[in-house]
């Protein structure tokens, strides 16, 4: 029997107000302003419908209507890019997958957006998808600005294996797992015992319709990673191994960075 016909859509929550960065999301040495880039990236995926900017700012909204895109207007007190995309899900159609794709990650591959879209087709009892990377330095193992991810092989119901596919045990800016006896070639380990957590996230419509009802999470308010309220609802996650994370644009020196690749610097 053929798989049942599903649609996506993508949504790239875009707010204003940035600390490290101010106004980044209009920034624009390369030309186009940050939001056009990203928009633009996230077009070339093949498994989505529509890509939708949801914003609390008159000016993004403007910028996205002027290179083409579509935007919606979501209220400024929204405290987390899901929570902006939940706001705007009745104007998102009947998509059944929304695949959340930062506003700041313009060089993000549309095969890596395919491939957390895939995942909900082949993880039937995932309410949500993810990817993630290799961790391979131990620095990056230390730095809580690094997230990562525990994972477990992905079993169906029946307790197949599903090849290439992971489910998500926790979240966390510690080093987890944690080695009670360390050496370095741990980190050289195939398959790897710490991946890098890659911040998209593909929905399931039915997740997103009931994310207001969701029990609050004190491990999601600690540790500042709103993915936990979703391993703490009890909700599994399915995650992809992708080898080569986006760079995402947090810092001035970032956004340099950028513009000198678009330049071919």
């Amino acid at each position: 029997m053929p798989a049942p016909a599903r649609s996506a859509v993508i949504v790239i929550p875009a707010r204003l107000s940035s600390t490290r960065l101010p106004r980044k999301m209009l920034l624009a040495e390369t030309g186009r302003p940050l939001i056009a880039h990203t928009w633009e990236a996230a077009r070339r995926s093949r498994s989505a419908t529509d890509v939708i900017v949801a914003t609390d700012s008159a000016e993004i909204e403007d910028a996205v209507k002027a290179f083409g895109g579509t935007a919606v207007m979501t209220s400024p007190e929204a405290p987390s890019g899901t929570a902006r995309i939940v706001e705007a899900l009745p104007r998102l159609g009947n998509a059944d997958i929304v695949v959340n794709v930062q506003g700041d990650e313009p060089e993000l591959a549309a095969a890596a957006i395919d491939a957390a879209i895939d995942l909900l087709d082949r993880c039937p009892d995932a309410g949500m998808a993810t990817l993630v990377t290799p961790l391979r330095r131990a620095d990056d193992l230390r730095d809580p600005g690094c997230v990562k991810a525990e994972l477990t092989p992905w079993r169906q119901a029946d307790g197949r294996e599903e090849p290439g596919c992971w489910r998500a045990i926790t979240f966390s800016r510690a080093a987890v797992p944690a080695a009670r006896d360390w050496s370095d070639g741990l980190l050289a380990a195939e398959p790897p015992f710490w991946w890098q957590h890659v911040g998209l996230y593909a929905y399931r419509r039915s997740v997103l319709e009931r994310w207001n009802a969701l029990p609050e999470s004190r491990l999601a308010t600690l540790e500042s990673l709103e993915q936990l309220r979703v391993v703490e609802a009890g909700i599994p996650i399915a995650a992809a191994r992708i080898d080569h994370a986006a760079r995402g644009i947090d810092t001035p020196k970032d956004y340099a960075a950028f513009v000198a690749r678009c330049r071919g610097g």
